[in-house]
């Protein structure tokens, strides 16, 4: 084979990605397996693999490919791969290397000391070290934004093209409506929830059913147990995690089902793109639209949850609830409560809006680390009306910003928003959708959205991939209709 630029260029990224995916297990091990006296030797590592890609990533080499790549004749995928590479090569030569190994480093560090400040409610403990991700963070917006907007430069890292501003726009879109909604919920009886309890070992053995009903590859993926479910990886080794309460299995059936979506999204993505940059999926909001309609539309849905009563009555015998109807009410009940990932759908994309006040206020510096505790519990009580008790139920629940992860709370809300769009689309497609769901059969679902989003991974823009998806532009109004007609319905308004 003749060596092109192109050529030469696509063999480069090839070894970077294969890197970058070496790099995601060893996150994947130190949040599941790895040993926790092994803390300080695994950010070492992870620091040292940060520097080998940021050098690859901005190798000038790389420069010279692109540009002698410009003007050339080559294939739809061939420039939707130089696009990735040009903004990555972009985004990474604004760094210091040295900056992004030591993010690395101290987000290695962090991740373990909030899972202890988690257990011990202690968020004194977690503050110093989250004010240097914090401090780490907002240099690295500095050096990205180069005068603009810091938290447009690191929500863009989750969300190409998404802005403080359109986000914010969006939430003050939703907001009313699912505040009056909820407030006419929560004035009606909340339906009964299940009884008895759930061993741990049972609850994943049901978990694994659920995830193959949903068509996760497990000859190439694995489940395994973690404080904060996460999926991880790409391609041919795609690994999800849930976590187990003896007393609510919902919590790990629906966390499963969740990263099942994320990981059917990559496992569904073309071979072709194996080891390139578009072998992931384009974005954490289209990444979301995957996970969420598969939690929710498909697996809250009254057909789906009817096969799952079912199920769990033969798994674990009496229940607490004596119909699908009342079990289809206690899956998705109302109520007021403190985890966002134990959310019900009206209430969740509330969570979201507070912490994307908070840590856009965090990123300015207009909030400080050791004043989020404060910060959180003044917000959510005004938001929620009722008092967090203990860290663990407030500003300690999620992982997000231990990894520093700022800008990505947003796209959790825009993949609510793709999955209404999605799930409208997919229904006027699949008429006898809940036929099938009913008997526990997801395929003609999973395939439209296999067809329609997964396969493309990173070939379009995510815009481009819902409204391709949908026939037309993404907007929050599909989802407000679902979840005002589901929980009127559900609640008799």
């Amino acid at each position: 084979m003749t060596n092109t630029p192109l050529a030469d260029l696509l063999a480069f990224q090839k070894d970077t990605e294969a890197l970058g995916q070496v790099a995601g297990r060893l996150g994947w091990d130190q949040e599941t397996v790895m040993p926790r006296g092994a803390a300080e030797q695994r950010a070492e590592e992870m620091a040292a693999m940060e520097q080998v890609l940021h050098a690859r990533r901005t190798d000038p080499r790389v420069g010279d490919w692109l540009a002698a790549c410009e003007g050339s004749e080559m294939t739809e995928a061939d420039t939707a791969k130089l696009r990735h590479i040009r903004r990555s090569f972009d985004r990474a030569s604004k760094l210091p290397a040295a900056l992004s190994a030591e993010i690395a480093r101290v987000t290695s560090v962090a991740q373990g000391q909030w899972a202890e400040a988690r257990a011990k409610d202690d968020f004194a403990a977690f503050a110093p070290v989250l004010a240097r991700v914090i401090e780490l963070r907002q240099q690295e917006a500095q050096a990205l934004s180069q005068g603009g907007d810091l938290y447009d430069a690191l929500a863009d890292d989750y969300e190409p093209g998404a802005t403080a501003a359109e986000l914010g726009a969006m939430f003050d879109e939703m907001r009313p409506r699912l505040v009056e909604l909820r407030g006419k919920v929560l004035e009606k009886p909340a339906p009964a929830g299940l009884k008895g309890s759930f061993p741990d070992a049972e609850q994943m053995a049901f978990a694994s059913r659920l995830a193959l009903a949903f068509g996760y590859d497990l000859n190439r993926g694995r489940i395994d147990k973690a404080v904060h479910p996460f999926s991880s990886g790409s391609g041919n080794d795609v690994r999800i995690t849930t976590r187990t309460n003896p007393e609510d299995p919902f919590n790990c059936f629906y966390s499963t089902i969740h990263e099942v979506g994320h990981a059917c999204y990559e496992q569904n993505i073309d071979q072709g793109y194996l080891l390139t940059s578009l072998g992931q999926g384009v974005s954490m909001g289209v990444h979301e639209s995957q996970s969420r309609i598969y939690e929710n539309q498909l697996g809250r849905s009254r057909a789906f949850t009817g096969w799952i009563y079912e199920q769990m009555r033969e798994a674990f015998g009496d229940i607490g609830v004596d119909s699908p109807e009342a079990f289809y009410a206690a899956v998705n009940r109302v109520q007021k409560d403190f985890i966002r990932t134990e959310a019900d759908e009206l209430q969740y994309n509330l969570h979201i809006m507070l912490r994307f006040d908070l840590e856009r206020a965090l990123i300015s510096g207009d909030l400080k680390a050791a004043d989020l505790e404060a910060a959180w519990n003044e917000r959510f009580e005004a938001d929620f009306g009722y008092a967090v008790p203990r860290a663990s139920l407030g500003c300690l629940q999620d992982v997000h910003w231990s990894l520093g992860l700022f800008g990505y709370f947003p796209t959790y809300s825009l993949g609510n928003v793709y999955a209404g769009c999605l799930a409208q689309a997919m229904r006027k497609d699949l008429p006898d959708l809940d036929a099938a769901l009913a008997k526990g059969e997801t395929s003609s679902a999973t395939s439209w959205l296999g067809e329609k989003v997964q396969r493309h991974g990173g070939l379009y823009e995510p815009k481009e991939v819902i409204t391709r998806a949908c026939g037309e532009a993404p907007s929050a109004g599909p989802l407000l209709d679902y979840i005002e007609t589901k929980f009127s319905d559900l609640y008799g308004l």
